[in-house]
């Protein structure tokens, strides 16, 4: 019997001052491809970054037994370490700009002067380097072709959707020809169409002798998986063979109450200011280069109304967005009116930004890395990306609270950087709310959320619409995710209302 890929045996994993994994082990055989599920904060994305190298081993032992092989085989690059046989794809991005000096800010993709210091999609693939044999199975043409990029390819980096980021980041993973990929829930973000067509994906990169370990919810495990993991506060509880997983008994129904008390009295601490329409758009056009994002979209929201807005990756939804949240400039140059006022009449956007609560999927990696998650929330009110002024007690109170509202209390004094992906969101949810704002904008807010936390979450969005006369515009992929109270829906595809 061929010996394994990988091997961890009894081993114990730090990151910071928490302890991980005790005793873990773990065997990766060839011919296995697995997926971890689990709750929010069980370990799963914790494991694919411990086998990635990216955290301690102060017990224990790890084995890369396919870097040995690749060294037996006559390889002799003498910088080459098994980390380059590994790649990992995580939820967020490090993109950087053309300087390579930072990072990219909030609003910079729509700006067009600044979103031209970044890599284009083609010369960001360009990059890659690929270790080991000369004749790689994923080339750039292939990895363009299969994952759809072609259209993409002069598109800076800043400017992709989080769909098409998605896509670029798998991309990039495969031109590196890994014997092991890593893939933290690749299916979140992307729309429909790409959802059903990452089945052929998969069983195209696992085909071509790639290794794939996937964190993924249980309901949607590829076929290309063949043994399934099941982790519970940082331990493999169980292990299965994909044949006999039953999803259905990994289905989280537990009972969910909310405070519709204690819910009520943070709705109603603030004044509500009324409004004859919150949004009014008329033939909103904008465009970069040659290149229409939105074409004559007409759009009217009044007060109260709960709206979806739905539509495949890259079809303008979040061009639309930032038009309503200010962060566009091209908004000056269009038909707009918000909240009774037209655009480019003398208001800010910070006049703007207060009566507008707002989550996105990348906002989390817009934040300092020393804010906890209290000074998160609390900025909330400044409309600011992290806390740059002293902390007020009734303030940190209110946040505290919302964090009690939506069950992340545990978290209030930790970094934001430092807790699972799902909790980062539902962080940014508490700092959407705390200000109590006119309009809701949550563009896909439950990514990364386990099933109980997406059912507790909806529970609250419905809450709020029945106990407040807020207004809120829904951005989802997945159509059970669409809380009970949304009434109305805009669909945009390739930037036209359909």
């Amino acid at each position: 019997m061929s010996r394994p890929l990988l091997s961890i045996q009894h081993v114990t994993v730090r990151y910071l001052n928490n302890t991980l994994f005790k005793n873990l082990n773990f065997t990766l055989n060839k011919c296995e491809n697995w997926a971890l599920i689990g709750k929010s904060g069980s370990g799963k994305s914790a494991l694919l970054q411990t086998i990635a190298g990216r955290f301690n081993i102060i017990d224990g032992e790890i084995r890369y037994h396919f870097f040995e092989d690749f060294l037996a085989e006559g390889h002799k690059d003498e910088t080459l370490t098994h980390h380059k046989l590994i790649a990992l794809v995580e939820s967020r991005h490090h993109f950087r700009n053309l300087s390579n000096t930072t990072e990219f800010y909030y609003q910079q993709r729509y700006n067009s002067s600044d979103s031209e210091d970044a890599l284009t999609v083609h010369e960001y693939l360009q990059q890659i380097r690929t270790v080991g044999h000369e004749d790689h199975y994923w080339t750039t043409a292939k990895v363009i072709t299969t994952l759809n990029l072609d259209s993409l390819l002069k598109k800076q980096l800043i400017k992709l959707s989080n769909g098409e980021t998605k896509r670029l980041l798998l991309a990039a993973a495969l031109l590196k020809n890994p014997v092991i990929l890593l893939l933290d829930n690749p299916l979140t973000g992307l729309d429909i169409q790409t959802r059903a067509t990452f089945d052929y994906i998969l069983d195209e990169i696992t085909a071509s002798g790639i290794t794939v370990i996937m964190v993924t919810s249980p309901t949607e495990i590829p076929r290309s998986i063949n043994r399934v993991a099941v982790l519970k506060d940082g331990a493999i509880t169980k292990i299965i063979n994909k044949q006999d997983f039953d999803p259905v008994l990994y289905r989280d129904s537990s009972a969910d109450n909310i405070d519709r008390q204690k819910l009520g009295a943070l709705l109603n601490n603030t004044a509500n200011v009324i409004y004859d329409r919150i949004v009014k758009m008329n033939n909103v056009h904008i465009q970069y280069g040659d290149k229409v994002i939105l074409n004559n979209v007409n759009w009217q929201i009044l007060p109260g109304e709960h709206w979806a807005l739905l539509g495949p990756n890259g079809a303008g939804k979040s061009t639309l967005l930032s038009l309503i949240n200010g962060d566009n400039p091209q908004a000056y140059a269009n038909d707009i009116v918000l909240f009774d006022r037209r655009r480019g009449t003398g208001e800010s956007i910070w006049d703007i930004k207060n009566k507008t609560g707002f989550v996105s999927p990348e906002l989390h990696q817009y934040f300092p890395v020393d804010n906890s998650c209290l000074q998160v929330i609390e900025s909330g009110y400044y409309d600011t990306l992290g806390l740059f002024r002293p902390s007020e007690k009734a303030k940190t109170d209110t946040a505290l609270k919302w964090m009690q509202a939506l069950e992340i209390d545990k978290y209030d004094r930790v970094l934001l950087k430092n807790i699972p992906a799902s909790a980062q969101r539902l962080c940014l949810l508490a700092r959407a709310l705390i200000k109590n704002p006119a309009l809701l904008i949550f563009d896909e807010p439950c990514q990364g959320m386990d099933e109980h936390q997406q059912m507790h979450f909806k529970q609250v969005v419905n809450a709020i619409c029945d106990m407040s006369n807020v207004t809120l515009i829904y951005v989802t992929h997945y159509q059970h995710e669409i809380p009970d109270s949304v009434t109305k829906v805009l669909r945009l595809e390739n930037g036209k209302v359909a």
